[in-house]
């Protein structure tokens, strides 16, 4: 069972503070192959109009001195034969000769290491490795940040709004403009807030809470649209959106699937799970639910059976991060807690486990890069790290590193390009992990254009 709240100590040491406002930044140093640091490999030569006598050859330079003045002299002696002998003798023993007055050393010739290769053969370009920034893009003020390991307190919506409960508070931070408003403040007797999820239209945004209600809130207008009562006996620290059904996932261990539509919502409930519902993910088609719980389970759900269609018990603590692949859709990604700190993948349609990493320390989170063949993770102890991984081979990309607390949370932008983290050090970091996606190629146009006259031509 993995540690679950805690309260973190750097809360004490700060009187007032803004949320979601920028950290102050430590003074600038630069990298080491900054230009600060860089000293130059120009080579420093004399005075330009002194040669350099190490570039020289004073023997050779006496000959061709001397040379006009004993032809002058001997001009009747010398044969046609004994002229052109002088010649290639010359040329022969003077090959590659200096100048005379020569100011700098000869560069160095050119050397071909390659062998010549017809270019029919020769390999393409190797496409260049993607740049990946190991320090946080922005750094943000989370203090109150409820340091608990089963709840799911960040989300990022399709309208490129951040959210965040900090206790009692859910803010929302506007990517596009870096604006900061409060959606609400929950009273006390029904908080902390323990849940927030983004509806897939990006307005509206369920709130889960410690009182075992979960509200619906309109965040254009900062209006309760409705709350769900009596579908949890506690707290409700997982939801997940499948169209206008929100699933959620409480500490009782039920599961149970909602109609925000309907005014009788609750249309369903799954109960597999024997402790709390710590993860909840919808594939994207729609078709199968993840779950996972503190029980060490993992279960698989189709919505229109009352029984998981698989039951996996490989995990050796709390499976909260859940990931589907958005490159195959019956590929799912698992991560265990701090006695498996383990990444499984498991092919939903056969029931199997296809690999399993071990990364050493708890997993947190996942998240899939949308463009690339691409896994990040989020970790606990000892680094506190987000590690950057590459399918199917699980060789490490990257490891970025700053949190100073295990990084609970977890959220994409929409364009799938920035990663948002929140820890239990109070801090909201965000990373150009994924980077911009290549731009498509357009497809070649057709000569032969579908008109009016080439559909109805083949009706007779």
């Amino acid at each position: 069972m993995d540690s679950g709240f805690s309260i973190s100590s750097e809360k004490n040491r700060f009187e007032c503070r803004h949320p979601l406002r920028d950290v102050a930044s430590r003074p600038y140093v630069p990298p080491l192959h900054s230009s600060l640091y860089r000293t130059s490999s120009r080579t420093t030569y004399g005075d330009r109009f002194i040669p350099n006598r190490a570039a020289m050859d004073m023997d050779v330079a006496q000959y061709l001195l001397t040379e006009p003045r004993r032809d002058k002299e001997n001009k009747g002696v010398a044969s046609p034969s004994k002229e052109a002998y002088r010649k290639l003798l010359a040329d022969t023993m003077l090959q590659g000769r200096t100048r005379i007055l020569s100011f700098r050393n000869k560069p160095p010739a050119p050397v071909d290491l390659l062998p010549d290769i017809p270019s029919s053969t020769q390999a393409q370009p190797a496409k260049q490795r993607r740049h990946i920034p190991q320090s946080a893009e922005r750094t943000l003020d989370a203090p109150d940040i409820v340091d608990d390991y089963y709840l799911n307190l960040l989300d990022w919506g399709s309208a490129n709004v951040l959210s965040i409960a900090l206790n009692n508070t859910v803010y929302l931070w506007n990517a596009a403009n870096g604006s900061t408003s409060e959606l609400v403040t929950i009273d006390d007797d029904l908080g902390p807030v323990t849940s927030v999820s983004w509806a897939p239209d990006g307005q509206h945004i369920a709130i889960g809470l410690n009182s075992s209600d979960v509200q619906l809130w309109d965040s254009t207008s900062n209006k309760l649209v409705r709350t769900l009562r009596g579908i949890h006996q506690s707290r409700v620290g997982s939801l997940a959106w499948n169209n206008n059904i929100l699933t959620t996932g409480g500490m009782d261990g039920a599961i149970v699937n909602n109609d925000v539509r309907a005014r009788a919502y609750t249309i369903s409930s799954f109960r597999a799970h024997n402790h709390e519902v710590c993860g909840l993910r919808w594939s994207g088609s729609g078709k199968y639910l993840a779950s996972g719980g503190n029980d060490n389970l993992l279960h698989i759900w189709d919505l229109t059976t009352s029984n998981p269609i698989h039951r996996f018990n490989n995990h050796t603590a709390a499976v909260k991060a859940l990931a589907w692949c958005p490159f195959q859709s019956n590929l799912l990604a698992s991560g265990g807690g701090g006695n498996d700190r383990c990444i499984k993948f498991w092919n939903v349609n056969t029931g199997s486990c296809l690999s399993s990493v071990d990364t050493g320390s708890q997993v947190c989170s996942l998240l899939w890069n949308k463009n690339e063949r691409e896994l990040l993770s989020s970790h606990g102890y000892t680094e506190n790290q987000l590690t950057l991984w590459k399918y199917p081979s699980m060789t490490k990309m990257a490891e970025l590193t700053g949190h100073t607390s295990r990084v609970l949370y977890m959220a994409q932008s929409p364009d799938g390009c920035t990663v948002a983290s929140a820890a239990g050090d109070e801090t909201l970091r965000f990373w150009n992990v994924f980077g911009v996606p290549e731009a498509k190629k357009p497809a070649p146009k057709s000569s032969y254009v579908v008109g009016p006259s080439n559909i109805y031509s083949h009706i007779r």
